[in-house]
């Protein structure tokens, strides 16, 4: 697959992952920490916005990936 296309297919994913994220994040967070004290939300806001890095490492290292060679 060419670079720029990847890198393209990349940035929409990227942008996808962050906002059905930050999305999921904020419902979970209104359903379930809406009583919780502030050190609870602090922790769940803390751990919840290191966590999406995962998925996007993944992407970034799928489109810096260099093309394979093709044989012959």
């Amino acid at each position: 697959m060419p670079v720029r296309l990847k890198k393209l297919i990349g940035t929409f994913l990227l942008v996808a992952l962050v906002s059905i994220y930050a999305l999921l994040a904020t419902i979970i967070a209104v359903a379930h920490l809406g009583q919780s004290s502030g050190w609870v939300h602090l922790l769940y806001f803390l751990f919840t916005g290191v966590l999406w890095v995962l998925p996007a490492m993944w992407i970034i290292w799928w489109m810096e990936k260099p093309p394979r060679q093709k044989n012959g």
